[in-house]
């Protein structure tokens, strides 16, 4: 699988991250352990978590999916087969939220050893922190890299106005950069990435690992009436999109799919992947046959008039 730089960091990942949402929410430890292995041996590395993974689920405290994930590195060898990337910054309760300075010490190493691991190959804000200076966070994590406790740094869900100031306040201070962004951007979700980000990130040589490529898995076409919606983990979310162009949407899915012999999901996601700046789209599975599909998709290459296909009928309004 051929590799792609995350941003400036000398860090190389296959074309398309793990998402390690689902670990310890709809996908137990003995399945989690299994999608890893298949993840890995068909040539991926990037896999993708954070501490807050999975605190919305009754019982669950925070801090599950790196635990899984944990376990897995531990049991299996394969540490310096892969690219670990986490996030930080979510509340997690009373006092645990943020990128102070005090916070970001004590998340690291809850991070660490959930983890079991001495590294962290990307650590992600996972959200801006407007309370806090962002070159109290820049210098903070500029600690825990001397430290050799995270090789490079990222943001999440930042604005283009502030991922620029955190890139100047880098450049001014001589402090390590955000060399990636993790935004939403999907078939679905096009504008607010495109109009502002998108310009930024490569001018400045930002890495992109998008989030929500698949919209929640509207975009796997298996969601074709509210109905099918119903019950669904993610169903409230989907049920945004199933409107005049979300259709308009699928119905060109289908259209590339039968003429290129893939699925929709793999045609969404290949056009993710070929979008200019794009380092690797996350996506997660609950299933081998899902992963599969997944692995098809990174090694799938749309003909440009495929994508031009894809690309007119998501056009925003």
């Amino acid at each position: 699988m051929k590799k792609r730089a995350l941003g400036r960091s000398g860090i190389e990942v296959g074309p398309l991250a793990f998402g390690g949402n689902v670990f310890g929410w709809t996908v137990g430890e003995a399945d989690s352990f299994r999608l890893l292995d298949a993840f890995v041996a068909a040539g991926l590395n990037l896999i993708d978590t954070a501490d807050v993974y999975s605190r919305w689920i009754p019982g669950n405290q925070g801090g599950e999916s790196e635990t899984i994930i944990g376990k897995w590195l531990k049991r299996g060898g394969r540490r310096d087969q892969v690219v670990i990337a986490t996030k930080l910054g979510m509340e997690l309760g009373p006092g645990r939220k943020g990128l102070s300075k005090a916070r970001m010490v004590e998340a690291v190493e809850d991070s660490l050893r959930r983890l079991q691991t001495d590294r962290i190959d990307l650590y992600q804000a996972h959200i801006d922190d407007a309370e806090t200076p962002l070159e109290e966070t820049l210098e903070a994590f500029a600690g825990l890299v001397s430290q050799g406790k995270v090789r490079a740094i990222g943001a999440s869900n930042y604005s283009a106005p502030r991922l620029a100031q955190a890139l100047d306040a880098s450049a001014r201070l001589g402090l390590p950069r955000y060399e990636t962004l993790q935004p939403p951007y999907s078939l679905c979700e096009r504008a607010e990435y495109e109009t502002a980000l998108e310009p930024l990130c490569r001018e400045r040589g930002v890495g992109v690992i998008c989030y929500f490529p698949l919209a929640s898995g509207f975009l796997t076409g298996k969601y074709r009436s509210a109905k099918d919606a119903e019950g669904r983990a993610r169903g409230q979310r989907v049920a945004g999109y199933m409107n005049e162009r979300g259709w308009r949407i699928l119905a060109a899915l289908d259209g590339v799919a039968a003429r290129t012999r893939c699925t929709p999901a793999q045609a969404a996601l290949a056009w993710v992947m070929a979008r200019p700046g794009v380092t690797a789209p996350i996506a997660s599975a609950t299933s081998t046959a899902q992963l599969e599909e997944l692995v098809g998709a990174a090694r799938l290459v749309l003909p440009p008039e495929e994508i031009a296909a894809l690309t007119a009928a998501s056009t925003p309004a």
